[in-house]
């Protein structure tokens, strides 16, 4: 699987992720869309990011190469999450890799995190989809403007969903944001 960072520091960078990895990096003109509406948005120095079914590190890299500096990635593959940190000292990048079952990892956290990004395995059910959601909200785990993002297939619909608040569709890829209601 190849990759190529978008911009910011490590712009144009190509990076190769082993052919062995069970993975589905998100494609470039996604993320790209993606980061685009990211920095509309958000100051990525000040973000803190929980990367969720990390993979190749695709996204966490991008964050990293545009300036965040507080990175958690989660992949419940230690091939992946050895990659990612092989990639992350190579390119002196500020990400924490941990092997961890997502759900699980989202049971025993505490932290708050601005941006929570998962792409989760498009076999999932709609019951693991939401189990996520509520695991994020339930727990409070969003900063105060922070926002959940879900990248899954054009064949599944998360807008019933609680909290979902918009979804963009990029090729056959769809990314849901979920936000915390404000109250007025």
């Amino acid at each position: 699987a190849l990759m190529r960072i978008i911009s910011g520091q490590h712009k144009g960078r190509r990076i190769t992720a082993p052919k062995k990895l069970p993975v589905r990096p998100t494609t470039d003109m996604a993320k790209e869309a993606l980061f685009n509406i990211l920095n509309n948005r958000f100051y990525f120095d000040d973000l803190r990011v929980l990367d969720l079914f990390a993979g190749t590190g695709n996204i966490s890299f991008e964050f990293a190469s545009r300036g965040t500096m507080e990175i958690t990635a989660v992949d419940g593959n230690a091939a992946c999450v050895a990659f990612i940190s092989k990639t992350a000292a190579d390119l002196e990048m500020n990400i924490t890799s941990t092997k961890s079952d997502a759900f699980v990892f989202l049971k025993k956290v505490i932290t708050k995190w601005d941006v929570i990004f998962a792409d989760p395995p498009y076999a999932i059910t709609m019951d693991e989809f939401e189990a996520l959601t509520t695991s994020v909200f339930e727990k409070d785990l969003l900063a105060e403007e922070g926002v959940l993002i879900i990248e899954h297939s054009d064949r599944t619909d998360l807008s019933a969903l609680s909290n979902f608040s918009q979804s963009r569709k990029y090729g056959s890829s769809i990314f849901s944001f979920f936000e915390k209601e404000m109250l007025n």
